[in-house]
């Protein structure tokens, strides 16, 4: 028999999902402006000052300490499931510095009166699993009572300091590598419009725990000059960050990006997440098509925010060999196709190529 928890659909609760509650960014960039003077330390080597994914602090013993936060609203129905896609979010942006984590401490929004307290249990119990495989405990947190379910992590992580990765240093003639394809905004918000068949349930889910542990390798490749996990600003958000903070454009070969399983499926039914459309207002006019590229899914694709998405990495054509050969060793043979370079900088920030 079925319990009360089972059939809980946890995205009823929820005006939003994933990623894709991130403010849009022109909003955050009003949030962020502030006329106070910052502190600032000789070893605070990433701040807020970038766009970076995770602060990084110099030991001044040769390590790094990175700490980053990230917590959102249920993107899938399942609690355990929430816990486990919150969780391999979070310890992404440590990956996405090259580093390793350490140890994570939980926040948890719950609307106690309205869902069953066990089903908070399920949550934490599917952020303990994927902390297990990453090799970190999960060492405490804090919980309030909120008008919505709300999970994620706080994680802490170390590197080496010549393995820390930025997302502004990408150089001219650098290549791109993506590790995951792009589409779950899209099937999240099928799902929450109840038209995602299971099938694609399942491969939404399975994409959306995977840990991007390659990341913490990736670091110790010299010549990867710049890394970030692409996430709710969609491919071309993140993209844009680092071309504008390298000062360099990003030429992007659209048929070479992988799109999740199913993905079309539901764009030919004109399922959008409303998150694409800010995100397309705020950075839209920093992107150029080329002829042959579709521009109409192109737009659907490009802007679709992305809940723990692939690793996005700049490397010299020197190292990319090595880069392709450890994607090969970690199962991402499929992604051993750079889907874009870094050239000199144009007028527009992002060039789409067919």
């Amino acid at each position: 028999m079925e319990t009360k928890e089972q059939k809980i659909k946890l995205t009823q609760y929820a005006h939003g999902g994933g990623c894709g509650c991130k403010i849009a960014p022109a909003v955050l960039q009003e949030i962020l402006k502030t006329n106070t003077t910052p502190l600032f330390s000789d070893q605070l080597l990433v701040g807020n000052s970038t766009n970076d994914d995770a602060a990084a602090f110099d030991l001044v013993n040769g390590t790094v300490l990175i700490s980053t936060t990230d917590f959102f609203l249920p993107i899938v129905d399942d609690p355990f499931d929430f816990g486990r896609i919150a969780a391999a979010n979070s310890i992404s942006d440590v990956y996405a510095m090259g580093a390793k984590p350490l140890m994570a401490i939980a926040i948890l929004g719950w609307p106690v009166e309205k869902l069953p307290i066990a089903a908070a249990q399920q949550v934490l119990e599917g952020a303990r699993a994927i902390c297990a495989e990453a090799g970190i405990p999960l060492a405490g947190g804090h919980s309030i009572d909120t008008t919505e379910p709300v999970f994620g992590l706080a994680v802490t992580g170390l590197c080496e300091i010549g393995h820390l990765k930025k997302n502004n240093n990408a150089k001219e003639g650098d290549v791109l590598f993506l590790t995951k394809p792009i589409g779950v905004g899209i099937l999240a918000t099928a799902q929450k419009r109840g038209v995602l068949s299971a099938e694609h349930l399942d491969i939404l889910t399975r994409q959306m725990t995977q840990i991007n542990r390659i990341g913490e390798q990736l670091g110790k490749i010299e010549g990867v000059h710049a890394l970030t996990d692409v996430t709710g600003f969609g491919l071309a958000g993140h993209l844009i960050e680092m071309a504008e903070g390298s000062g360099v454009t990003a030429e992007l070969s659209y048929s070479q990006i992988h799109v999740t399983e199913g993905v079309r499926e539901y764009i030919a039914q004109k399922i959008v997440p409303d998150a694409t459309y800010r995100n397309w207002n705020a950075y839209g006019s920093k992107i150029s098509f080329e002829p042959g590229v579709d521009v109409m899914e192109a737009f659907t694709l490009l802007p679709d925010p992305q809940t723990n998405g692939g690793l996005l990495i700049s490397v010299s054509e020197a190292a990319a060999e090595e880069v392709i050969a450890l994607l090969d060793e970690n199962g991402l043979s499929s992604f051993i196709q750079p889907v874009g370079r870094m050239i000199a900088k144009q007028e527009k920030v992002i060039v789409v190529k067919p």
